[in-house]
Formats: C-alpha cells, sequence, structure tokens
C-alpha cells in the first residue's frame, strides 16, 4: 500500500486557520468525497471534530491520531506514527487528510498527493508544504497530483 494525500491549499499554501478552513469550495469537497471514497484515512483528532457533528467520516476505514486516551465510536484511535502506519497497511487504500501536524508527521511516507489549490490568500496559521518548490515532486497530470519521484 503506498500512502496518498488529499489536501485543498491557497496560494501561498496555506491550509487553515483557527482550525478549519476559510474558505471552502462545494466542488473540491465533491472531489475530496470521489477520491477518498471508501478508502481509509488518517486524520488528526482536532480535525475530526471540525467534520460535521464532529464525528469520523462515514463509508471510510477513520484513523484517528491523538495523545490523548479516547475511545471515537466509528474510529481506530492511534497515538503514534508507527501506529498509524501498522492500521493503514491493513487497508487496501489509504490517505492522509490532515490537520497540517498529521500532514507533517506522515509527509516522509506519502507517495502521492491529490491537491486543490485555491487562487485565494485568506489568513492562514497552518500550511502545506510547497511542492512545487520542493525537489523530488512532479505533477502527473493537469488534474490535482503531485507524485514524489522514485
Amino acid at each position: 500500500m503506498e500512502l496518498e494525500a488529499i489536501v485543498a491549499v491557497y496560494a501561498d499554501w496555506g491550509i487553515g486557520a483557527n482550525g478549519t478552513q476559510p474558505v471552502v469550495l462545494r466542488a473540491d469537497r465533491a472531489h475530496f468525497r470521489t477520491v477518498t471514497g471508501s478508502a481509509a484515512v488518517i486524520v488528526g483528532r482536532r480535525t475530526m471534530e471540525d467534520f460535521p457533528g464532529g464525528r469520523p467520516l462515514k463509508g471510510r476505514y477513520n484513523i484517528v491520531v491523538t495523545r490523548q486516551e479516547l475511545d471515537i465510536e466509528g474510529a481506530e484511535v492511534v497515538h503514534s506514527t508507527e501506529e498509524a502506519l501498522a492500521a493503514a497497511a491493513r487497508q487496501e487504500r489509504c490517505l492522509v487528510i490532515g490537520g497540517a501536524s498529521v500532514y507533517r508527521q506522515f509527509f516522509p511516507y506519502l507517495k502521492r498527493v491529490y491537491i486543490t489549490k485555491i487562487d485565494l490568500v485568506p489568513h492562514s496559521d497552518s500550511f502545506f508544504p510547497d511542492l512545487d518548490a520542493l525537489d523530488g515532486w512532479v505533477c502527473a497530470d493537469q488534474g490535482d497530483q503531485l507524485v514524489k519521484k522514485v
């Protein structure tokens, strides 16, 4: 299994402020649902709390990374990168879906990133690495995929 990620970024590679997305596009949300489909997702607890109802995403195997001792209905709770990778390895497909600290934590393991670029610069206090400026990442198609060179 190759670990993937999906993210919407603003022109400055910002991804959010105060625990939420300042600008949300309906088309991007639909794209997110399509790409993540029935896959497993790795998500931080705080990002999950920003989901509708603060609950795990329906139709996906949710792996929630947190330092807290929690029992979250509909999710496997893990406390380390290694635990999350082990849980992901049991799945056919897995995508990291945020937030910023979770993206950073799993960045070395990513092989593909689906990116929606939003041509705005709202205030952001969290950022995704600028893959356009990093060696080793190339655009795989006209769509939204950047893949790591092997």
